[in-house]
Formats: structure tokens, sequence, C-alpha cells
């Protein structure tokens, strides 16, 4: 059996490496268009910072050490220019020779991965306007940085590489703006999450214009000029494009094969396209959302690497299964870091699904222990079903682990009920012998019993304010003091007790605290003693960052610098 892989990262180089494991005498070549295979594209902002400092550390493998190890033809430098299903055949171009032929073969698979968006404006080739998807990209990025020592760029985009980018570009010194269209960066996080985010950024130095669409570059007097809609331009000494990826699925369509959403090659649960003994996986493919069901493109390093075994195996002839993409991603920016898995609310609401959430701010392990930190934990599940939907967590330490068990049990189909029964490691320096991951089951749980009703962030401006409710702050006076929402008297829950008569009997009463721990305990305080109760979920810390999130975007001056 001869098996040709067109693309040597991620899922064709995993993909090559387990076809061998399984079939010592196939035949294997692999065209890569670039220089190099099985590199870390997650690894690559972190080359130009300087973190990573040995270019060697971007590269699992070399074509001969793909060789030595695996017996595996791998040639970089060699771009596959069409696919001809009728006789199996690949055309090939040596891209140093410039020789071309046609290359023969009996399992065909795809792993083209995507390429980084380039939208048709004016200036986008100019020599300092970068983008970063290859070590090649890396490399020039780097050499640029070092040679012209560059005192500010401006990036286009706020996605995982564009934020990664940030953070490294200013430990270098540099004044970082990020461009953004929407109105948060990380689109797999909800806009009250992003705010977290947004004051990490922020606090380190980094300008934020969002809600923003840049319209072209010009260069003038050895700068680049970043044009934007309806704003006044912005100058930078460098730029970088990371807007986004696109399927690379030129040949599949020029092919005749299948095409899904954005121009993806659709592939079945086998990872097989619409051609006989073709196969595609990673960031070229439609894949199903394995909450929603949906077809979808996620474009992450671990599914493309499993798609990648899972074609290998049916192409040895096994019965391999990809059950779907549900998206977990995690994400250090400065200190803090940014995690997801499932679906957002924005999602859910796309899908149709009917959801609930709860918001929680947890410590990152036992308070008495020195070094615990607040993290803030939103997990969506069905209403009714209590199905988990989804999670996102940002903090400083252990957001990793917690994400992960959420990402493990909605891959299991838990019940955001079962998270109470999560039996999950403590001692003191780790976590709590109540995880925060239990904690967001317990909610759910209150939930379900009729023990806590809630009210959200986005309930704030519709709640009324003719005295027809009764707005209560549950902390401290020194708290309170510090800063509460409008509107809110404060009644200390330790004084709650004693203090009940001063409400009006008959009133709805809307509770807030820092986190939502000790209003929820004034809720049952209250709703024991006849009072209708709703608690805000998350807590003054949340409506605070969101609060000042808005403010700061308010405050843009018109060359979209902050003040």
């Amino acid at each position: 059996m001869k098996v040709v892989i067109v693309g040597g990262v991620a899922g064709g180089a995993t993909a090559a490496a387990r076809i061998r494991r399984l079939d010592e005498k196939a035949e294997i070549v692999v065209f890569e268009r670039s220089g190099y295979v099985s590199y870390a594209n997650c690894g690559l902002p972190y080359y130009v910072g300087g973190v990573i400092t040995d270019p060697g550390e971007l590269t699992l493998q070399t074509p001969e050490s793909f060789y030595s190890r695996f017996h595996i033809d791998v040639r970089v430098h060699h771009e596959v220019t069409a696919i001809h299903p009728e006789r199996k055949t690949v055309s090939v171009c040596n891209l140093e020779t410039r020789q071309i032929w046609e290359e023969s073969y009996d399992k065909l698979l795809l792993s083209p991965g995507a390429h980084p968006v380039q939208p048709k404006l004016p200036g986008v080739g100019i020599k300092k306007v970068f983008t970063l998807r290859t070590v090649e990209d890396t490399f020039r990025i780097r050499e640029f940085v070092e040679k012209n020592h560059p005192q500010s760029v401006v990036l286009a985009g706020g996605g995982f590489i564009s934020l990664e980018l940030a953070e490294n570009l200013r430990e270098l010194g540099m004044d970082v703006t990020v461009v953004q269209r929407p109105m948060q960066v990380m689109n797999p996080l909800d806009k009250d999450m992003a705010a977290f985010v947004h004051a990490e950024m922020r606090k380190n130095g980094i300008r934020l214009m969002l809600g923003h669409s840049v319209e072209g570059f010009e260069e003038k007097e050895e700068k680049v000029r970043v044009l934007l809609k309806e704003k006044e331009a912005l100058t930078a000494d460098m730029v970088v494009l990371a807007i986004g990826v696109s399927p690379e699925s030129t040949l599949a369509k020029e092919a005749g094969l299948k095409l899904g959403v954005k121009g993806s090659i659709v592939v079945n649960d086998r990872m097989e396209t619409s051609a006989p003994d073709i196969y595609a996986v990673g960031d070229a493919v439609q894949v199903k959302h394995f909450v929603t069901g949906e077809d979808t493109l996620i474009s992450l390093a671990g599914p493309a690497n499993k798609q990648g075994r899972i074609a290998a195996d049916n192409i040895c002839g096994k019965d391999s299964r990809y059950k779907g993409s549900q998206g977990s991603s995690v994400l250090k920016i400065f200190d803090m870091t940014v995690a997801a898995t499932g679906i957002n609310e924005k999602a859910a609401k796309q899908a149709g699904i009917s959801y609930d959430k709860v918001i929680l701010s947890p410590a990152s392990h036992a308070g008495y222990y020195p070094g615990s930190k607040v993290m803030t934990m939103k997990v969506l599940f069905e209403k009714d079903t209590y199905r988990l939907l989804g999670a996102q967590i940002v903090g400083f330490e252990g957001v990793d682990k917690r994400i992960d068990v959420l990402a493990t049990a909605i891959r299991a189909g838990m019940s955001a009920l079962a998270l109470t029964e999560l039996e999950l490691a403590y001692a003191p320096p780790y976590s709590s012998a109540k995880d925060p991951v239990n904690m967001a089951g317990f909610m759910v749980e209150n939930i379900a019993a009729g023990n806590l009703k809630q009210y959200f962030l986005e309930d704030m401006d519709r709640l009324p304010e003719d005295g027809s409710v009764t707005f209560l702050d549950a902390r401290t006076p020194w708290e309170y003091e510090r800063g509460h929402a409008a509107g809110y008297r404060n009644i200390p829950v330790d004084e709650l007790r004693e203090r009940i008569d001063e409400l009006e009997k008959g009133k709805p009463v809307y509770v807030m605290c820092q986190s939502g721990l000790r209003s929820y305990i004034a809720c049952r305080i209250l709703s024991q003693n006849g009072f209708e109760c709703y608690n805000f979920s998350g807590g003054y810390r949340f409506y605070e960052t969101a609060a000042k999130d808005k403010l700061a975007a308010k405050e843009a001056l018109p060359c979209g610098m902050e003040k």
C-alpha cells in the first residue's frame, strides 16, 4: 500500500507515524510546501518574544528524523498542485528545482491546514505588514524585530495567536495596539468573561481598539499607517495581520471534492472525503460540534492530531470514528490563564438551545493556605435536562485543571448535577475540600431544588427603578463604601436576621455580594422569612469588571489610543 500525505504538520505528521506503527510495509510519502514538518504552531509567538530561544525547539521532527525512526519519505519544499482522483495521482512541484511530476497513491490524506485571512486591502503587500502562521513567518518577524528594533506594533485581530503575540511583543518593550472588529477579544468567551481579559491586557499596557475595522495600510516615513473605518489612522513601526484563518481547500475544490462550512472539506466520521480513498484532517475539514451536533470549523491542534490518528486507522483497515470537536482551549495572557470548552451563550442561542448558567468566583486552592487566587467560572447547562453545554474560566492558578475536568465531564455526557459527585484530589496547596467544579454543581443543584433564583448582568438595566423592588448589598460596610451598584442599600449578611424588619414585605429583593456566596446565604434567610429573593450571579466583582470594561471602551480617544 502506498499512502501520499499532503501537509506534514499536526494531523499529517501524526497520521504518517501512526500508519507506520500499524503497517511496517506501507510506502508513505509526505509532501510539505514549507521547509518544516511537525512544527509547533502554538509556540511561534514565544519564539518571536524570545521565550523560546532555540529555533530547533519549534520542530518536533525533521525529514531526517522521520526517515530514521519511521522510514517515511518526507519531502519539504514540495507543493501538491492538483489531485486526480480518477487515476489516483497528484501533481507535485519541487519548489526548489521547479520539477513537476505526477505521484501515484493507493490512499491519499489531505492535511493542508489553513491559511491566514488576508483581506484584499490596500497596502497588504507592504514589507512591514506581516502574518504569523508558519515557521518561516516567525523567522521573518523575529529578524525584523532584531534588525530594526521597532518601538510600536499594531495587531489586527483578537484571537489566540494575536493575543500571544501581543504579550510577547509587549514583553520586548514595544508599544502594542490590538484592533478588533468585534467588541471583544477571544470569540470562545462571552463578552462578560472577555472583560477580565481586557482588564489584564490594559493593566499590562496593551491598547485595545475594539469595534473598529482595518481598511488598509500606507507606508509613510519609515512607518506604517493603519487605516481605520471612520477613525483616524494609527501609526506603527510594524503590523501583524492575525484576523483569523480560512481552510486551505483549493486542491479539494479543484478536484471536485464536496465542500462545506466556509469552503472546508466535508468528511464523514471516518475522516473520508466524498472521493474514494481520499481522507482529510485538521484545520481544513468540517467537523460536527460535539455539543450541538452542528457542522462547524474548529482550528485546534488537539482535534487535528486525533483526526490524523483516526484517518490512519481507517487507511490501515481498522474502523475508528471521530465523534466531534468541543473546542477545548487555553491561553496564557501575561499572568492570567483563560480557558473554554463546549459552547458559550452566543452559540447556545444560535443553536436554539434553552440554557441556564451559573457564575462563581472560587479560590484556586484552600483560602487558609498562602497564595490563593480568585478565578471566575461560568458553566452553561441545558434547562430541564441539565446537560452540560460549556464552561469558561479566567484566573491565575488552577484554571487549566478545572477546564479539563469540565471538558471531560462534557465528553462523558455528565449532567451538571453530577458535578457534585466528582471526587477530585484535594490538598491545601492545590484545591479545596469542595473543589470549584463541585461548587458549580452545588449551585446547579440548588437551582434544580428551587433553593436558588438568579439574576444576571444583562438583567441589570431591565430591573424596575420605581421602588417596587428592593436592591440589597450583603457585603460589609467597608466593601460597600469602596464601590457598589447604583440603588443598592447595604445590610451585611451577618446583620440581616436582626435587621430584616427594615425590608418591606411584599417587595422582591435583588441581592448582591462580592462573589455570590454571601448573597446566596442572604437569599436563603429572606426566602424562609417570606421574601421573594434573587441572587446576582457572579457578584459585585463580576459586575464591576464588566462595567469598567464598558467604560474603558467608551473612553477611547479619537486616534484610538485609550486614556
